[in-house]
C-alpha cells in the first residue's frame, strides 16, 4: 500500500519532525544533540518555551548559541562554539554522559527495531556489507547512558524486527535485557516520525504507537513497518505544528538545508 495522501500540509516532513520531537524536551534538561533534525529541534525548544534548556554537542561544547542561518554541519565545526559555556575535549563530554549529567540524548540511524536498538554502522552482512554507514561516533555512549528520543522517516526498510548490527543500543531484546547487560540507566523513550509518535511498553519494551499525525491511518503505520506495533489503547492525533514554531525553523534554517 502506498503512503495515505494526506490533506495539504504547510510543512514538510523534516519540520514536523523537527516540531513534534521538540515538544518532547522541557525546560532545564541538559540534552546531547546531534546535527541537523535534534539540533533544530532542541533549539526551537530552546527559543520557544525552555530557554534553560542546556544543549551539548559530541565534540566538546556545552551550551552553544545557534545563530539563525549559520547551522554547523558538523558537532566538531568552529559554528559550534559560538557564545558557548564552555569547550572542552570530547572525552570530557562523553564522561559528562558517566556521571549522569545529561538528560536526554537525541539523534537519527539508518535502522531501529521493535526494542529500539539503533544501526548506523552497515547494511548486510559484516564481513560483506551492502552499504557502509558512518559508524557509532558517540552514539553508543549516548545511548547507553540517557532517555533516547530518536527522529527519523518511517519506512519499512528503516523499521525492521531485527536490526543487521546495534550500534546504539536501546532494550535489547526486551524486558529486563538491557538491565542484565550492564545499562541501568536511561533506555528508549520516544521515536518521532513523520507518521507517528512511538513509546515502548514498560513491560516487553516493544514499540508501542501513542500518536499520529494529522491524516494517517494505522494501517498506514503498519503498513509502512517491518514488524507488528503494539498500539496504545488510546492513541491521541498529534496537534499539527503551529505557525510559530515553523517560523522559528525557517528562521534557523532558511535555505531548508535540514527541513527540505
Amino acid at each position: 500500500m502506498t503512503r495515505h495522501q494526506a490533506p495539504h500540509r504547510a510543512y514538510t516532513a523534516s519540520e514536523l519532525l523537527a516540531v513534534m520531537a521538540s515538544r518532547l524536551l522541557q525546560d532545564g534538561q541538559v540534552v546531547f544533540a546531534g546535527v541537523g533534525i535534534p539540533l533544530l529541534a532542541a533549539t526551537l525548544a530552546q527559543r520557544n518555551f525552555a530557554p534553560h534548556l542546556t544543549i551539548l554537542f559530541e565534540g566538546g561544547t556545552i551550551g552553544p548559541f545557534i545563530v539563525p542561518g549559520e547551522l554547523p554541519p558538523s558537532t566538531n565545526e568552529q559554528r559550534c562554539t559560538r557564545r558557548s559555556n564552555m569547550v572542552l575535549p570530547i572525552t570530557d563530554v562523553l564522561l559528562l554522559l558517566q556521571r549522569g549529567y545529561v538528560d536526554v540524548g537525541f539523534m537519527g540511524g539508518a535502522q531501529i527495531d521493535r526494542f529500539g536498538n539503533l544501526n548506523s554502522s552497515f547494511i548486510g552482512e559484516a564481513d560483506n556489507p551492502k552499504i557502509r554507514l558512518p559508524g557509532t561516533g558517540g552514539g553508543n555512549d549516548i545511548s547507553s547512558l540517557t532517555n533516547m528520543i530518536v527522529a527519523m522517516k518511517h519506512e519499512k526498510r528503516r523499521f525492521v524486527r531485527d536490526v543487521d548490527f546495534i550500534t546504539s543500543p536501546g532494550w535489547i531484546k526486551g524486558h529486563r535485557t538491557r538491565d542484565r547487560a550492564g545499562l541501568p540507566q536511561g533506555g528508549m523513550w520516544r521515536v518521532v516520525t513523520d507518521l507517528a509518535i512511538m513509546g515502548f511498553d514498560e513491560e516487553t519494551r516493544e514499540m508501542k504507537v501513542l500518536a499520529m499525525h494529522e491524516g494517517v491511518t494505522r494501517e498506514e503505520v503498519r503498513d509502512n513497518t517491518g514488524f507488528a506495533l503494539l498500539f496504545d489503547d488510546h492513541v491521541a492525533t498529534a496537534d499539527p505544528p503551529h505557525q510559530e514554531e515553523l517560523a522559528v525553523l525557517r528562521e534557523l534554517d532558511p535555505e531548508r538545508l535540514y527541513t527540505a
